[in-house]
């Protein structure tokens, strides 16, 4: 026999339209319609029910809140709620309402109305009792206060937080039961929840507590206003929760963010380490020390090999900070070595590359570092600190210093999560400083370099004052293409040179020194300013066919193609200044009385690339004449471009109406045209021209007979008291009779003898030959060929340069060494 069996229906346990029972109410709350789902609900029938107010059908209690409730929603989607019904036997009926305002225009607002019956619904007769006890078993701290603020109800686990059972705090407020919490905060945030009736969630509050007085804690708050039935508050319900976890977690975040953000900042080892102090305080530590190997501090290699705890190690004391002004704490300041003491634990930890850490220090031992020998040692108990860290500064395996981090004696000591957290943010700390140590090596090396391609001061001459500004693109390694020159030449002349290579960094100054040291040397050939250029149009060229044929393009020979370069040769007798250049613009020429014009120059192509051969251009310049010779980053901008016009209106604007020193000017116009960071290399060259006044020149048009030679002889010596040279009256001599014999004997047309005395005395013969005498090395027995070898030994230096009527011979003596 089949047996039927009945499923049992669940109780429910949601609001289900579906089982809701609906009906309608007018504007008045008056039921317009009753439906049979309604009266097997409640039990009335439509005829008991239409026409009268639905608070009717409800408790006391309820029917006084509905009312207001009506009112309330009248301008919102409605309202949900539980209320408390009577039915028509007499009996309460639990159920859940949801009513609906419809609208119309002009018409009231009447409701749809939803009951559906939760008498059988859990949790529902929950009684007092079974609520206190769910909230004195909850883990979460629960308190309410009235409006004074005064505890009225707390449970069991608001204990762990500090002030007392729920009986002690009955009647007392906050700041009575926790007298080291800040309660003033607290209490502000419950009186502003009750008077806007907002919650507060998460709000959170970071101190101490009488739990744990030593150990910062984290508690997460939130504050409930409590209103009575008729909307007037009545007290505050809030809940604490411990969060110290968390807060510890993000606050070691925190500090590894603050970390990558301000450390490694510039590539300097000092500043680096003060910024791994910096970061250490007060987040992580009140005092922290960072002690560097004078080596790392230097740009150097740490020594290689283990170091032992007995070891002698210098360290440098590079960064240090306090959460104390002024670092009352410091035994060494920053700057000086730290001396250590044999086996100390900071010895340990550079010796072994492993962290140390002790939570309590015995307030009675010496601190370990101290810059004085004869000072009297400080005791961790006078300095106030009470527990430590010490971290080895280790990249790539090598160990560049220690840091070490103290607390004082009110804070919680160091634990295993402190130390994990100052290990990872040293260790990255570790990396820049590392990084900064090998930019400082490189940098050095590199500014070596630079310091010796360029001039370190420039040489005694009187033919014109000078002086220069260089400021490199590359602002990190100060490496650039660009060059300056002065080079004395005979006859008191002098050569500036001003030159540009293309490229940047270390192979633009390797290919820039190649090109001055080439200078330099067909300088001393005494070359005219175009031939100099032609002889380096073909070095650029040869160089660069011989290292293009290699794997590596990159190289100094192919950097100097389509280089640029200006030279000039003054002199100061005749005031006649010739040049030539090679792609490279013209000089400024700023005139004694303030005008400013541009040198009429042919440009000419640049070196290595080929093209028209380089002309001269030939000027005379007043005494007093400026001469400013730069290369194109002086003129070029990002917004001009290398548009020569427009720079040179610059220029000229700069220069007009400046009456200060040479050196002065030289800034001045840099700082001027040129950008902090500077969009090509730029190198200025200033020369204001001197002239030789006619009592420094003697000059003597000989004919060609051998009997003027005593007379050449004579007339020098005599020029020579006039000077107050007479202690160079003999070698002059002997110079000027070797001399003018040769160009008689040896030479066709006139020839004169020149004596100058500028910084030295200066002695040449020219005439119409083209051939130039050889230094010859005689035997003993030979009877003629010592007159250049007596010549080269008395004089300081000698030589020829040739001229479009024939050559000069000429010969130098020093007047501030004694004459040989």
């Amino acid at each position: 026999m089949a047996v039927s069996e009945e499923r049992e229906v669940p109780p429910r346990r949601r609001f289900d339209v579906a089982d809701a029972a609906p009906l309608l109410l007018d504007a008045h709350l008056t039921v317009t319609s009753w439906t049979t789902d309604a009266e097997r609900l409640l039990g009335y029938r439509p005829a008991e029910v239409v026409g009268h107010r639905v608070v009717d059908l409800l408790l006391p209690e309820d029917a006084a809140r509905i009312s207001e409730h009506a009112g309330r929603c009248r301008g919102v989607s409605g309202w949900t709620g539980l209320l408390s019904a009577l039915h028509r036997d007499g009996h309460a009926v639990r159920v859940m309402v949801r009513a609906v305002p419809m609208r119309e225009d002009g018409a009231p607002t009447r409701w749809v109305v939803l009951l559906a019956d939760l008498a059988d619904g859990p949790g529902w007769d929950m009684s007092r009792s079974v609520l206190e006890r769910m909230n004195a078993g909850s883990p979460v701290g629960i308190a309410i206060v009235d409006t004074e603020l005064r505890f009225v109800w707390s449970n069991r686990a608001l204990e762990q937080f500090g002030g007392g059972s729920p009986q002690r705090r009955l009647g007392r407020r906050l700041a009575d039961v926790q007298p080291g919490l800040d309660a003033e905060a607290l209490e502000a945030r419950m009186r502003q929840v009750l008077r806007s009736g907002e919650p507060v969630v998460g709000f959170e509050h970071v101190g101490r507590v009488r739990s744990a007085p030593h150990r910062e804690t984290a508690h997460s708050l939130s504050f409930v206003r409590l209103d009575d039935d008729h909307g007037r508050p009545i007290g505050v319900y809030y809940t604490v929760v411990d969060v110290t976890e968390r807060y510890r977690a993000r606050r070691r975040l925190a500090l590894l963010d603050r970390a990558g953000e301000h450390i490694g900042r510039s590539l300097d080892v000092s500043r680096t380490a003060q910024e791994l102090a910096d970061v250490a305080v007060p987040g992580l530590a009140d005092f922290a020390t960072v002690d560097l190997l004078d080596s790392v501090l230097k740009g150097a290699e740490p020594a290689a090999g283990p170091l032992d705890d007995t070891d002698a190690v210098p360290l440098r004391r590079a960064g240090q900070q306090s959460t104390r002004a002024g670092v009352p704490e410091t035994t060494v300041p920053v700057g000086a070595v730290a001396t250590y003491q044999a086996g100390s634990p900071p010895i340990r930890c550079l010796a072994e590359g492993r962290s140390w850490r002790e939570q309590r220090l015995d307030p009675s031992a010496e601190e370990w570092a101290t810059a004085d020998e004869g000072r009297e040692p400080a005791h961790f108990f006078d300095l106030g600190l009470s527990s430590v860290m010490i971290v080895p500064i280790r990249a790539r395996g090598v160990t560049l210093g220690i840091a070490t981090f103290f607390r004082r004696q009110r804070h919680d000591p160091f634990d295993e999560e402190d130390l994990s957290l100052a290990e990872e943010f040293v260790g990255r700390a570790a990396l820049c400083v590392d990084n900064a140590r090998r930019y400082t090596r490189e940098r050095d090396a590199a500014l070596v370099l630079q310091r010796n391609l360029l001039p370190h001061r420039f040489p005694e001459q009187n033919a014109v004052e000078v002086s220069a500004c260089y400021r490199p693109a590359d602002v990190l390694t100060g490496l650039a293409g660009d060059w300056f020159d002065v080079i004395p030449l005979s006859g008191a002349r002098v050569a500036l040179v001003v030159g540009e290579v293309t490229g940047h960094g270390i192979d633009g100054a390797a290919a820039m020194g190649r090109l001055r040291a080439a200078v330099q040397t067909l300088a001393d050939l005494d070359l005219p300013p175009e031939e100099v250029l032609a002889h380096l149009d073909d070095l650029v060229s040869r160089a660069a066919r011989e290292e293009g044929s290699g794997a590596d393009t990159l190289t100094s020979g192919m950097q100097a193609v389509g280089a640029s370069c200006l030279y000039a040769v003054y002199d100061p007798v005749s005031g006649r200044c010739t040049m030539a250049g090679a792609g490279h613009p013209a000089p400024a020429i700023v005139a004694p009385d303030g005008t400013v014009s541009f040198a009429d120059l042919p440009r000419g192509p640049a070196l290595g690339v080929g093209g028209l051969p380089f002309e001269s251009a030939e000027f005379t310049l007043a005494e007093g004449s400026l001469l400013g010779l730069h290369t194109d980053g002086l003129i070029a901008t990002p917004r001009t471009g290398r548009d020569p016009e427009a720079g040179r209106e610059r220029l000229r604007r700069a220069l007009e109406g400046y009456r200060g020193s040479l050196d002065g000017l030289c800034r001045t116009i840099v700082d001027d045209l040129v950008p902090t960071r500077p969009y090509d290399d730029v190198a200025l060259l200033m020369a204001r021209t001197r002239r030789l006044g006619t009592e420094q020149v003697a000059t003597w048009d000989l004919p060609d007979d051998p009997a003027v030679v005593a007379q050449a002889r004579k007339a020098s010596a005599e020029q020579l008291r006039v000077w107050g040279l007479d202690a160079l009256a003999f070698t002059t001599e002997l110079v000027v009779s070797e001399l003018v014999t040769n160009a008689i004997r040896h030479a066709p047309g006139p020839v004169r003898l020149r004596l100058i005395a500028e910084h030295a005395l200066i002695c040449e013969v020219s005439d119409g030959g083209a051939t130039a005498p050889h230094l010859r090395h005689p035997k003993t027995t030979d009877e003629g060929g010592r007159g250049l070898f007596l010549i080269s030994q008395f004089t300081q230096r000698w030589g020829t340069r040739y001229t479009p009527e024939g050559k000069i011979i000429w010969a130098e003596q020093s007047l501030t060494e004694p004459p040989v």
